[in-house]
């Protein structure tokens, strides 16, 4: 048997680029972040790190982009930053506060709506690094897209100038809307009342159990609570608890129509 005059068949090697691991970004995009930097009184040392921040998947996929250039990884680690950051402020500025009253309240600024509005305080979706497709679907607005990426700058940021410049940051853009009272109505009464008296700087609020009356299977409580050695608010409840948050709702009523007619 004769041998093949044809050579054995190989195969094509199919050429794959590299994937950057960097990002590059054109003139205007630099600027616009280099604005940004200085709008919010930060200056990174690794911009590298802010571009990432807001890069979204779409981008990397599309310029060929390392696979890990996005910033899902620092949303990964800027949520826990965040949760720490906050948790911090919480701890040290409700010192009656109980931990499920605290992380209800956490839970409430950390949750997606806010995260969100805070973004879109400071323009973050202008800042975006998107793919052309995901532009066009308006994800530069979409509020999943936006609340991941102020999570990934936090992290950036962490990650860039450390813990203390973080809560820099956020005592400039987040901190004064709690002061504000944002994120009052996830606290109970006794919380709610608590909040505005420290902010408003009012003094001290105790609560007296008044009257005790009723079977033990029906019993009823009257409690007030006192600002400072003056009565500001009553309640009546089923239990001493009860009967304390009623008092502390009258008294915000009543703290309220007082602060109307001063006004």
């Amino acid at each position: 048997m004769s041998k093949s005059k044809h050579s054995p068949k190989t195969r094509a090697r199919r050429y794959k680029p590299k994937h950057s691991r960097q990002l590059v970004v054109g003139d205007a995009t630099r600027s616009q972040f280099a604005a940004f930097q200085e709008e919010i009184g930060v200056s990174f040392e690794n911009e590298q790190l802010l571009f990432q921040a807001f890069t979204h998947s779409s981008y990397v996929n599309e310029h060929r982009l390392h696979p890990q250039m996005d910033n899902e990884r620092l949303e990964f680690l800027g949520d826990a930053v965040l949760e720490l950051t906050i948790s911090r402020y919480l701890y040290e500025k409700y010192p009656n506060m109980s931990e499920g009253q605290l992380t209800k309240l956490r839970a409430a600024i950390v949750c997606e709506p806010s995260l969100v509005q805070f973004a879109n305080d400071l323009n973050f979706g202008h800042l975006v690094l998107l793919g052309k497709g995901e532009e066009m679907t308006g994800g530069r607005m979409r509020p999943a897209l936006l609340a991941d990426v102020f999570e990934s700058f936090v992290c950036a940021l962490y990650l860039d100038r450390g813990l203390e410049v973080v809560f820099e940051f956020l005592e400039k853009f987040v901190y004064p809307k709690i002061n504000a009272g944002a994120f009052s109505h996830v606290m109970d009464y006794k919380s709610q009342l608590q909040e505005v008296i420290q902010r408003e700087g009012l003094g001290g609020i105790d609560y007296v159990i008044t009257d005790e009356k009723g079977p033990a299977h029906n019993r009823e409580f009257s409690s007030k609570v006192m600002l400072n050695g003056n009565d500001l608010g009553v309640g009546i409840g089923r239990s001493k608890k009860e009967a304390e948050q009623m008092a502390a709702q009258k008294a915000l009523l009543n703290l309220k129509e007082r602060n109307e007619k001063e006004s």
